[in-house]
C-alpha cells in the first residue's frame, strides 16, 4: 500500500500533522480511536468520508514509523 496516495503533511493544516488527504483528520487522531478500542466499523460510521483504503493507508503509514 502506498500511504503516500492517502496521507499528506502540510505545515497549513493541523500544524503539520500528516492527515488522510481532504478530510483533515490526523493520522495520530484515527489511530487514538483504534486503540481506544473502537472498531473500522465504527470509524468509518461515524467519519463517513473516511474510506476502507484511506484506513489501510493509515495502518501503512504507522509500520513504517
Amino acid at each position: 500500500m502506498d500511504w503516500q496516495q492517502y496521507i499528506h503533511s502540510d505545515p497549513d493544516i493541523l500544524v503539520g500533522k500528516p492527515v488522510v488527504k481532504g478530510i483533515r483528520l490526523a493520522v495520530d487522531f484515527i489511530l487514538g480511536l483504534l486503540s481506544a478500542g473502537w472498531t473500522e466499523k465504527q470509524i468509518l460510521e461515524n467519519y463517513p468520508t473516511l474510506t476502507r483504503e484511506s484506513l489501510q493507508a493509515i495502518y501503512a503509514f504507522a509500520a513504517d514509523f
